[in-house]
């Protein structure tokens, strides 16, 4: 069994690590028992309760199932919570090229199917934008309620669902565009445009606004980072 013996730090992280590590590079596939806790201590190099404790916060996160009287299954190869700290450790450059690709598609379904309350949200969430001035927090809390709408708008709940857990990144993006002066700004104009399209129903524009919004920036952190 290819597991990374242990020799220092918190044995139960690291004992999680290891079992994660693991099971994300398929040495058990899904719906695999896991060796029995004896087996996991020996390889591990750790005391059976320390395996105990990793296998219990990985019943937890999702990736394994405790059966009573069977045994430990592998659920799933991916651990969220460490899914979601790997994106926040991303590059910025990484960030704003995932955030383009959902805000990108949500303003084109936002554009097919927003209803009165979805413009009301938005419309609201631009004219506080505007308002702000040069009040940056207010300006970037407002510009996030903005883009968090239109999300909303799209009606896709699985979409909804991906922006909301990758919320916390789009949030730095925001932040990092309007505070670096390296980086250009998107305009109050450019977003009212883009609901204008979204008012109008002409997906194929709003499309190509939400683009284009965040394009100068990404130009911008690709001459930075070659």
């Amino acid at each position: 069994m290819l597991l990374a013996r242990i020799s220092k730090g918190s044995l139960v992280e690291t004992a999680i690590e290891s079992l994660r590590q693991a099971i994300e590079k398929g040495h058990w596939a899904i719906g695999e028992r896991l060796p029995v806790e004896a087996q996991l201590s020996e390889s591990l190099g750790v005391s059976r309760n320390t395996v105990r404790e990793a296998v219990r916060v990985l019943v937890h996160v999702g990736m394994l199932e405790t059966r009573q009287g069977d045994g430990t299954y592998v659920r799933a190869t991916k651990d969220a919570g460490e899914t979601l700290r790997r994106i926040n450790r991303a590059q910025l450059r990484d960030k704003l090229e995932v955030r383009i690709m959902l805000e990108t598609e949500a303003a084109k379904l936002a554009a097919e199917r927003r209803d009165a309350k979805d413009l009301e949200r938005m419309t609201l969430a631009l004219d506080e934008r505007a308002k702000a001035g040069d009040d940056v927090e207010s300006r970037i809390r407002h510009d996030h309620a903005f883009h968090t709408s239109l999300v909303a708008a799209s009606h896709n709940p699985a979409l909804s669902e991906l922006y909301d857990y990758f919320a916390n990144s789009v949030a730095q993006t925001i932040e990092l565009t309007e505070l670096d002066s390296g980086l250009p700004e998107p305009s109050q104009e450019d977003h009212e445009l883009l609901l204008a399209a979204i008012r109008r129903q002409d997906s194929v524009k709003a499309e190509t606004l939400s683009r284009a919004l965040l394009q100068p920036s990404l130009k911008a952190l690709g001459k930075k980072h070659p």
